[in-house]
């Protein structure tokens, strides 16, 4: 990478020679540039599918249907600003969802 001895920019290939994109400069002679980018593919990327994986905390409720005691939890503001949000259940084990405003 080379810069340009006036202004300190990066030089620039311009129509058939190297110039400086910010200043008149125009480098005399060859100038050898080459551009690289490494990029890691070492790196695992997680995917969560939504239909498959319920990423909600799960606290102590009781099910009304399978009489089982934990469940997802998750808060939503459904209504105004100035009201209470609405949170939902939902049963790890049935998937019963419920809807408890305070």
């Amino acid at each position: 990478m080379e810069f340009c001895p006036k202004c300190g920019c990066i030089l620039a290939m311009k129509r058939t020679k190297v110039g400086c994109p910010k200043c008149d400069y125009v480098a005399k002679g060859k100038i050898d540039m080459e551009m690289k980018e490494e990029v890691d593919e070492g790196q695992v990327v997680a995917v969560v599918d939504a239909k498959g994986t319920n990423v909600n905390p799960i606290t102590d409720w009781d099910c009304k249907k399978c009489k089982s005691k934990r469940a997802y939890f998750w808060i939503r503001q459904m209504r105004s600003g100035d009201e209470a949000e609405s949170k939902f259940y939902e049963c790890v084990k049935c998937g019963k969802t419920c809807r408890v405003d305070d």
